[in-house]
């Protein structure tokens, strides 16, 4: 994982500044950081890039490389198949061979459409004035871009913003995740105007993966962040294949429409072992594998922290997870426990937010009393105020998971977090992190993947808690579940109104947009602590094994929450020997972790969230 940034000008400069403020990029990469100027005299451009390393994979390789033929290359991500790589070599200069043997627009194309992993990258063709960037296909990497009318800085791009104030941090905007981007700079310094050319993802079939006119709408919506003045998009010829098969919508008759069954709240780990009875165990088996085979390829040739002589409770662990309890993160720690030596502990991060104690003013004497015999009963909701409900569910789901691999050390990071601190670091980090998105949800989830992904929290050992931080670089996350397998209430709204047709277009949507809601941000905010954010949910293998499936097979709205929703992972997790963790309803992190209750209650989530706009920015 790594920072990347790159800045053109369309006038040769030699003088060109590189990043503005490389703190934050710094962050992301601190084991190498260097700097490269290229500047043509005779078509009157020049480029500035830096790279900034986060060592994963094969030997440190610092950026930006740049070969014999004066190409330059930038490079934030993972192969996890698609291309050959072996096991000791380094992603970053395999790629850039691959991409300096390419003769023609078609085999840059042909290559990135081959990648498996997450990634964004941006790279310098000397031999045609070129200058490639685009994220992958889900967007898992964050990449930015923000245009001037200042030739000397036309074009920049980064992986995350400098520390801006006023109004000029929201000229900064995620680049779409929906195709890649060629900028002809020799044409552009003739034009005095970036002129984009962009490359739109497509099918297997070589047909878009939206229809014309959507296409149409999606370019527009492209130029609506582009300055008028400025820039030309171009929809170029060439073919993008995109790496995961296209949904299948097939809706036989008797299922266009909801059953009209009401859920009801007795759902157990029987009700789940009865309809896999009835059938479902094969595609439940086959997510099995292919999942626990996309979790493998994220936690094998990792960076060791241990040393050979290292043994028992010293030892520190390689893997992290996000861990709520829940079925998506209680199924990547069984999964990671099967790939992870047995010797290794994994760590679980699990966030809460301290809970307001009620105000007695305002409680009737009814309640009062009932918060009374349940402060008496040790109820742990008030002895604790960290006792949020992922923090419950968390306990519950270490314990099955001790049962489970009862040989594995399992460190249950309780990471606690106060207003004060949430207040702290949200000025002095987050809020740039998450720019330029600003809604509340965004906040919330924002700083909650802040805190986790930090890791720094209490630890128990030994009948006492103590101090504990998380060394590892790699921090599983459970995101894509939920997108794919129906996992929010409003997949449940939808398909009582619409049925499997309407929920189908939801979930469409949903994995569609998952790059402009979530993964750009959450990339920024695991990234700023020399960790990265791996997605097990969204390996394109995972994807194609969910997309071919019918919306039947996968999930039943029909049936109560805590089991249509996402139940072929209900039914995976059972065959792993899940227990009631299997069975869990959803639980939104921003409420599971409580942060949500630690601010204005007044407040939607699509609202504009004042706590991250320019002005409160230090």
């Amino acid at each position: 994982m790594c920072g990347i940034f790159c800045t053109v000008s369309l006038t040769a400069h030699r003088d060109l500044p590189y990043s503005e403020d490389n703190r934050n990029l710094r962050r992301r990469g601190p084991d190498s950081n260097q700097q490269l100027m290229i500047s043509d005299l005779s078509h009157n451009y020049s480029c500035s890039f830096s790279g900034y390393v986060l060592h994963l994979r094969g030997p440190l390789t610092p950026q930006p490389l740049q070969d014999k033929n004066g190409n330059v290359f930038l490079w934030n991500g993972e192969v996890f198949g698609g291309v050959k790589i072996s096991d000791t070599a380094n992603d970053t200069q395999v790629i850039f061979e691959y991409l300096a043997s390419c003769d023609n627009q078609q085999d840059v194309l042909s290559l990135f459409s081959k990648i498996q992993g997450p990634w964004a990258f941006i790279y310098y063709q000397k031999r045609s004035h070129s200058l490639w960037f685009g994220r992958d296909f889900f967007g898992r990497r964050s990449l930015l871009w923000r245009f001037s009318d200042n030739l000397r800085t036309t074009l920049c791009l980064t992986s995350v913003t400098e520390s801006l104030t006023g109004p000029d941090i929201i000229q900064w905007q995620e680049v779409p995740a929906s195709g890649i981007f060629k900028c002809n700079l020799s044409a552009c310094a003739v034009f005095k105007s970036i002129r984009l050319t962009w490359y739109s993802w497509m099918s297997a079939l070589e047909i878009p993966l939206t229809k014309a006119v959507v296409i149409d709408e999606e370019k527009k919506c492209i130029l609506n962040d582009l300055p008028k003045y400025l820039t030309e998009l171009h929809i170029g010829n060439g073919k993008l294949i995109a790496p995961v098969s296209q949904l299948n919508i097939e809706i036989p008759e008797s299922f266009t429409e909801s059953t009209g069954i009401k859920p009801c709240n007795n759902v157990s780990v029987e009700n789940l072992k009865m309809l896999i009875s009835q059938g479902h165990r094969k595609n439940a088996q086959s997510l099995v594998n292919v999942l626990s085979e996309a979790v493998r390829k994220r936690v094998i040739y990792l960076p060791q922290l241990n040393f050979c002589l290292v043994t028992g409770a010293e030892k520190q662990a390689n893997v992290a997870i996000l861990f709520s309890g829940g079925i998506d993160s209680m199924m990547l720690a069984a999964l990671a426990d099967c790939h992870v030596p047995p010797d290794e502990p994994i760590d679980l991060l699990n966030v809460a937010f301290r809970m307001k104690a009620p105000n007695p003013l305002n409680v009737s004497s009814k309640k009062q009393n009932k918060l009374k015999k349940q402060t008496d009963d040790l109820c742990p909701l008030y002895v604790d105020p960290f006792d949020v409900p992922d923090r419950i569910t968390g306990r519950l789901g270490l314990e099955e998971l001790k049962i489970l691999s009862p040989t594995r050390m399992w460190n249950f990071v309780e990471i606690n977090i106060t207003p004060e601190e949430l207040k702290q670091m949200r000025q002095q980090h987050i809020s740039r992190l998450i720019q330029p998105l600003n809604t509340v949800l965004d906040d919330s989830i924002g700083c909650a993947v802040w805190f986790a992904s930090r890791g720094i929290g209490m630890l128990s050992g030994n009948e006492e808690m103590k101090p504990y931080t998380s060394t590892s670089k790699i921090v599983l996350t459970g995101i894509g579940a939920d997108e794919q397998l129906a996992g929010y209430s409003r997949h449940r709204v939808q398909f009582h109104k619409t049925g499997y047709k309407g929920l189908l277009q939801e979930l469409s949507m949903e994995l569609g947009r998952i790059s402009s809601r979530n993964l750009g941000r959450d990339d920024r905010v695991i990234g700023d602590h020399s960790k990265e954010a791996r997605f097990p949910f969204l390996d394109e293998d995972v994807v194609s094994f969910l997309n071919s499936l019918p919306i039947w097979e996968k999930v039943d709205l029909t049936l109560p929450r805590g089991l249509g929703e996402k139940l072929i992972l209900r039914m995976a997790a059972e065959i792993l020997g899940l227990g009631n963790s299997s069975v869990l309803p959803k639980r939104a992190m921003q409420f599971g972790s409580r942060i949500a209750k630690m601010e204005s209650c007044n407040e939607k989530a699509s609202d504009k969230c004042s706590r991250l706009q320019p002005g409160l920015i230090d």
